[in-house]
C-alpha cells in the first residue's frame, strides 16, 4: 500500500535533482505534490513525468527568496486542499568561493535561498499544516553543515542554519502536531554539484573519502524523505539524517 495515499505535499526546488526525485517518489507514494521551481518549464516537465506514470502533481513557477511568490503558493494551496501534509524545503544554491572574496550580492543572494527561503516558508505554510493529522516538514541539509570546507564557507554556514532551524522548529511546532526534521545528503550528482564534480582531481578525492566508494544519486535521498514525511516517523523531530555512503563517518 502506499505510505503517503491521499496526502498533499509541497516540494521547492522539485524540477531538478533531489527534489524532482522525491516529488516523484512522493507521487508514486500516493501523495498529491505541488512540484515548485524557479524555473517553471522544469516543474511542468516533473508534473508531466508523474502524470505519466499515474501520479498527481500540481507545477508552480516559485522563487523561494520572494515573499510574493511564498505568499501566492500558499494561497494557492488552501484554495485547491485548504490543508497540506508535508513541505519539504529543498530550493537551494552553491556559490564557491573565499569569504575574503565573497560579494555582499552573492552572501545575500545565499542567505535568501538558503536560509530565508527555509524560514519564510516554514513560517507561511504553518496554517495549512496544522490542519493536517500528522504533518512534516523535511529540511534539505547538507553534510557540510558542521564543517569547514575551502571555498565553501559561505555555504556551509548557510546549511549549518538549516540545521540549527530544523531543531528550533521541532520544539516550537510539537504542540502543533507538526515533525521538523532534516536530510543532510553527501556528495550527490546534480545541476548543482555538476560544475564540482566535472573536476577530475575532487571527484577523486571526493570518493576516495566516501567509505562506499561512490557518490550518491538523487534517488537515493528519496527513501529518507518517504520515511520522515509518513507515519513511519511519528515519534522523530528535530533529528538530522545524513544519506552520504558514510562520508560524514569516515571524515
Amino acid at each position: 500500500m502506499p505510505r503517503l495515499s491521499g496526502k498533499i505535499a509541497i516540494v521547492t526546488g522539485a524540477g531538478i535533482g533531489i527534489g524532482q526525485a522525491i516529488a516523484k517518489r512522493f507521487a508514486k507514494e500516493g501523495a498529491h505534490v505541488w512540484v515548485t521551481d524557479i524555473n517553471n518549464e522544469t516543474a511542468e516537465e516533473t508534473v508531466a513525468a508523474i502524470k505519466a506514470s499515474g501520479g498527481q502533481a500540481t507545477a508552480m513557477r516559485v522563487d523561494v527568496s520572494k515573499g510574493q511568490d511564498l505568499t501566492a503558493l500558499v494561497r494557492n494551496v488552501t484554495s485547491a486542499h485548504s490543508y497540506a501534509d508535508i513541505l519539504v524545503n529543498n530550493a537551494g544554491i552553491l556559490i564557491r568561493g573565499e569569504v575574503r572574496s565573497l560579494s555582499d550580492e552573492d552572501w545575500t543572494k545565499l542567505r535568501e535561498v538558503n536560509i530565508d527561503g527555509v524560514l519564510r516558508l516554514s513560517r507561511d505554510c504553518l496554517p495549512l499544516l496544522r490542519k493536517s493529522k500528522s504533518a512534516s516538514i523535511i529540511n534539505i541539509s547538507s553534510i557540510m553543515a558542521n564543517r569547514g570546507l575551502r571555498p565553501l564557507a559561505a555555504y556551509t554556514a548557510t546549511k549549518g542554519a538549516v540545521t540549527a532551524l530544523t531543531k528550533g522548529l521541532a520544539v516550537e511546532y510539537a504542540p502543533f502536531n507538526i515533525r521538523v526534521n532534516a536530510i543532510a545528503p553527501g556528495y550527490v550528482e546534480t545541476a548543482i554539484t555538476d560544475r564540482l564534480l566535472k573536476l577530475p582531481p575532487v571527484r577523486k578525492a571526493l570518493i576516495d573519502k566516501t567509505p562506499m566508494g561512490r557518490l550518491g544519486t538523487p534517488e537515493e535521498m528519496t527513501g529518507a524523505a518517504v520515511f520522515f514525511a509518513s507515519d513511519d516517523s511519528l515519534y522523530c523531530t528535530g533529528s538530522e539524517l545524513a544519506v552520504d555512503g558514510g562520508m560524514s563517518a569516515g571524515l
